[in-house]
């Protein structure tokens, strides 16, 4: 079965929530709406404290070529246009919050539709202003990865339906519980690109979602293809290595090789946009781990409190030890459950200490490192040059590659922070780039 070099087998951790399907999260009584979910420049508000909004309302315009529009995901009055600490940077920010009225009305433009006639300069303008992002985490502005530019042509569109972190099922219940929508929005993507080549990508984990996709892709001429369960194989440049056997170049994205990737969420938003015109202002989210006492799939409006999502799901069920934004591997610890849901949070991951707690040790060289990178890199001689100072020479090493997926720090024996390492190198990297 098709796979990509290097790569790790954590456990998986899905059981307590594979086979559960989404609850819809009772509304909330305030959110805390960021203009920053995603990459790129953040939204400019255009509203103000004292304004009456609706769910859907546009609450934040475009604020740069790549950038999202940012959408009110309840109705009621906007309570205040504030700079508060961003829950995964922690960087202050504007954020939109927002009082509900217990009323859910939504905006007068979210009506049900038929697009058959759109152009794709139609499509791309309704995904961009309906604030759609990558699902998968990163929160990439979909309509961006939509419009690659002429000199780079694209002949394969690949829907990631892998969901390769441990203890995550958004994804997998998103494809047994709604493929024919799923289908749909990657039916709009396809004709977008003009590509012909889709195929669905699938870990062998998951047998229904193949199943269930497979079914809803019946009649579209699309693939929906199995590949072997190994993390982390839903990262983009995996993707395509296991499926096509093209190799991204250091430095560069998918679109030079002819690709464009996309999760199956982000084509579930793209239908919802295009046939309901619903912008994006609600996700699914797992809440699961070992110190929650029921865990769940949930359907979230953006902006919610955490607490609110824990307190469904029965509360803490120990000392909370690490509560993480997204998976173990990847995801971001956050210091409260009072921080917002926002576009890329797939995950709440709730920790106990006893998960938490372990001691660094000095680097024994076994190499352990070296053989999980899925990109090729050396973890191990970067981690010394970065300790040492010598950044410029982690940047010829190619440390800007490293997807920071984590497998070497899950590798190593000696429990070495080698992400946190990587993450530093790169921020100093941006900084001396940019004073250039």
């Amino acid at each position: 079965m098709s796979t990509f070099h290097g790569g790790i087998h954590p456990r998986e951790d899905k059981e307590a929530t594979e086979h559960k399907p989404v609850e819809r999260l009772p509304l909330p009584a305030r959110v805390y709406i960021p203009l920053s979910q995603h990459a790129g420049a953040p939204s400019k508000p255009v509203v103000k404290k004292g304004d009456t909004v609706k769910t859907g309302t546009l609450i934040g315009e475009p604020g740069g070529r790549i950038s999202a529009a940012t959408h009110a995901s309840i109705s009621g009055t906007v309570a205040d246009v504030a700079d508060l600490p961003h829950p995964l940077t922690g960087r202050r920010g504007p954020t939109v919050i927002i009082d509900s009225d217990g009323t859910d009305t939504p905006d007068d433009s979210m009506k049900e539709r038929d697009y058959s006639s759109f152009t794709a300069e139609q499509v791309i303008e309704t995904i961009r202003l309906a604030g759609i992002v990558g699902m998968g985490g990163a929160a990439f502005p979909t309509f961006f990865k939509l419009t690659p530019p002429k000199e780079k042509p694209i002949d394969t569109l690949l829907i990631n339906g892998c969901e390769c972190e441990p203890f995550l099922t958004a994804d997998h219940r998103l494809m047994l519980e709604h493929p024919a929508e799923v289908v749909e929005g990657v039916v709009i993507m396809a004709r977008v690109l003009g590509v012909k080549n889709v195929i669905i990508v699938i870990e062998d984990n998951k047998p229904d979602a193949v199943k269930a996709m497979t079914a809803a892709a019946a009649s579209t001429g699309f693939k929906v293809r199995k590949l072997k369960t190994k993390y982390p194989q839903g990262a983009e440049k995996q993707i395509i290595k296991a499926c096509l056997k093209r190799e991204v170049p250091s430095g560069g994205l998918p679109m030079d090789v002819g690709c464009v990737v996309q999760n199956v969420g982000t084509a579930l938003a793209v239908r919802d946009a295009l046939r309901l015109g619903r912008p994006l202002y609600e996700r699914v989210t797992t809440v699961t781990g070992p110190c929650i006492k029921e865990p769940k799939n949930l359907r979230v409006r953006i902006g919610t409190p955490v607490k609110s999502l824990i307190d469904f799901c029965g509360g803490y069920s120990a000392e909370l030890g690490k509560l993480i934004m997204g998976g173990p591997m990847m995801g971001i610890a956050v210091s409260s459950d009072d921080v917002p849901v926002v576009k890329g949070t797939s995950g709440i991951l709730v920790l106990d200490r006893a998960a938490t707690l372990f001691e660094e040790h000095d680097c024994i060289r076994c190499g352990r490192c070296i053989k999980a990178c899925p990109m090729g890199l050396a973890p191990l001689r970067l981690n010394n040059l970065i300790r040492r100072g010598r950044i410029e020479d982690a940047k010829t090493e190619h440390v800007k590659d490293c997807i920071e997926c984590g497998c070497c720090a899950w590798a190593c024996p000696s429990r070495i922070r080698l992400v946190h390492q990587f993450k530093y190198a790169k921020s100093e990297i941006a900084a001396m780039e940019r004073r250039q």
